[in-house]
């Protein structure tokens, strides 16, 4: 009986469900790491999408781009919002890819799922192209299918396993930290966005 009742309850309500925004930002690591501690968002999920290949593998994802699917309370942050912070934690002026990772599965997208996502992905695009006085690069796109990447992907940012890296071997966590530094990612947003720039 309790149980129906905070059924009926929350249908009264008018209980908000949670949304997903799937955004491509260069190496989902760090757009994973970026966006993980943002009030309202519950989940990020790295994977590969916006290509044709059935099953994309880390090592085998030809025609996807790396991009994350967030998880995310819109009574909380509105995708809207979302969106603003993604255009603002990347170089959207680069179409070659991102920062130290170049070539086609590094580059930047917005895949929006219906058409209200469309309406904000596109407003918040031209907002972002207004403070920069610059065309924005980043394209909005129709989402597919979001292939989830294997899981030593996911979290990659906080593991404490240890991997062989150039500098030796080192944590995942401590990897990811030298490898993010090396790529000169946040220098560039902070260059580009200044105190816009996502995170701070």
């Amino acid at each position: 009986m309790f149980r129906l009742a905070m059924v009926m309850l929350l249908g009264l309500t008018g209980a908000v469900k949670a949304e997903t925004a799937i955004l491509a930002g260069g190496c989902f690591w760090c757009v994973e790491a970026d966006f993980e501690p943002v009030a309202g968002v519950s989940d990020v999920v790295s994977g590969f999408t916006g290509g044709e290949m059935q099953n994309p593998t880390y090592r085998n994802h030809d025609g996807h781009l790396e991009a994350v699917m967030i998880t995310f309370d819109p009574a909380v942050i509105s995708y809207g919002e979302l969106v603003a912070k993604f255009l603002r934690s990347v170089d959207v002026l680069d179409a070659g890819g991102q920062f130290c990772d170049r070539g086609a599965s590094y580059r930047t997208a917005i895949f929006v799922q219906d058409a209200a996502q469309r309406k904000a992905a596109e407003a918040a695009v031209a907002e972002a192209e207004a403070a920069l006085g610059q065309k924005v690069v980043t394209p909005v796109l129709e989402a597919g299918t979001f292939w989830m990447a294997e899981g030593y992907h996911q979290d990659y940012y906080k593991s404490s396993e240890i991997v062989l890296t150039r500098a030796g071997p080192k944590k995942k966590s401590n990897a990811y930290k030298f490898y993010r530094e090396a790529c000169g990612r946040d220098a560039r947003v902070r260059e580009l966005w200044g105190a816009e720039a996502f995170p701070r």
